[in-house]
């Protein structure tokens, strides 16, 4: 059994194309709001700019031992628009749901979003690439901190906006 929403467990089988479709379109309004925020507003207001598709560049030359042409980029795309999301609907809410039900859903993905920094930047970027961990703690380290609770935050709006206009 896969748990598609926290209120509803269903069999993987009958997952449908409006769920499919929601994750992909939450995903990618929250894709968009990490990119927009990491890479044109915050070195626009003067501090680092993110590069995530070179920390999944690294991923991969760690990972098959060489470069892939695009790959960095397809890999940034597939976290966004899938694992992320997944990550939070088949993991982080029911989690939240059966330890923290009290909890309003914004503050449960402001953690979700520490959490993916945490993964980020020191499960992927450390433990995987080999780079220092959180980056040496260095102005990209907080960036990307508030990034990905930034995509956290953005995902679960869209998602609940959509899932309310499409159910």
């Amino acid at each position: 059994m896969a748990v598609i929403d926290t209120d509803i467990p269903v069999p993987a089988a009958t997952i449908s194309a409006t769920t499919v479709m929601t994750v992909l379109l939450a995903g990618s309004f929250a894709t968009v709001a990490f990119d927009l925020f990491g890479q044109a507003i915050s070195p626009m207001a003067g501090y680092a700019k993110l590069a995530p598709v070179g920390l999944a560049n690294g991923t991969i030359k760690a990972l098959l031992g060489t470069k892939v042409a695009g790959g960095g980029y397809m890999l940034h795309m597939l976290v966004g628009l899938l694992a992320y999301p997944l990550g939070w609907l088949l993991i982080a809410r029911p989690l939240a749901d059966r330890i923290t039900p009290w909890m309003p859903k914004l503050l449960v993905a402001a953690a979700y979003g520490v959490g993916l920094w945490i993964f980020a930047l020191y499960v992927m970027a450390h433990l995987v690439v080999g780079m220092k961990p959180f980056l040496g703690f260095t102005g990209i380290t907080w960036v990307a901190l508030v990034g990905h609770v930034l995509y956290a935050i953005a995902f679960l709006g869209a998602w609940e906006w959509l899932r309310a206009r499409l159910a």
